[in-house]
């Protein structure tokens, strides 16, 4: 698969930046051309700046979700350049079903998201990442910002199976032992409806 290209003096100054702060980058680019990332744990301001300055070293085009407060003048141009797709959370708007049909329709489109939905401590992901990857019909990226080994890393793609709890018991697995800036504010590894009646 031809890759897109960030200038290479931008990647190298990327690549100096984290390793200044003693951060490394472990990045296995996607196998397909269309794919779900999530990002886990999410729970400083200081990760986006780490995925991005990530995003920047390996080259890696991905698109990311983040709220419409956020995309606002002066900088709503500059983020949608960066890649920021705003969303509305306040209120249903069938982003799922409009995302899946972008990334169907698209050749190459890699979209990450923090499926924890926010930086404070909640207790379930939001499903979202889940049915979204099922109905585009591609696999979910599992990235993680680990604070304690200091790496920002993608090495793991699953293909979801429909069975949340086998799916999740993959997903466990790979982001065990992965340390949020505050751990204490990592969400748990579940989806709601695990606890549904």
């Amino acid at each position: 698969m031809s890759r897109p290209l960030v200038p290479a003096r931008i990647g190298r100054l990327a690549r100096w930046v984290l390793a200044a702060f003693g951060w490394t980058v472990d990045v296995a680019w996607p196998p397909v051309p269309r794919c779900v990332i999530v990002v886990y744990p999410h729970t400083s301001n200081w990760d986006f700046a780490l995925g991005y300055l990530a995003k920047l070293a390996t080259g890696l085009p991905v698109h990311w979700i983040g709220k419409d407060t956020l995309f606002r003048w002066p900088v709503a141009g500059l983020l949608r350049r960066m890649g920021g797709i705003p969303v509305n959370r306040r209120e249903r708007t069938g982003l799922t079903e409009r995302l899946a049909a972008e990334l169907r329709g698209r050749p190459r489109m890699w979209l990450a998201l923090a499926p924890e939905g926010t930086r404070a401590r909640t207790d379930h992901w939001k499903s979202g990442f889940y049915r979204l990857a099922l109905a585009a019909g591609v696999p979910v990226g599992l990235a993680f910002i680990d604070y304690r080994a200091k790496v920002v890393g993608l090495r793991t793609y699953l293909t979801l199976t429909g069975d949340v709890e086998r799916d999740l018991a993959r997903v466990r697995a790979v982001y065990a032992g992965k340390v949020g800036r505050h751990p204490e504010q990592a969400g748990e590894i579940r989806l709601l409806r695990d606890r549904d009646p």
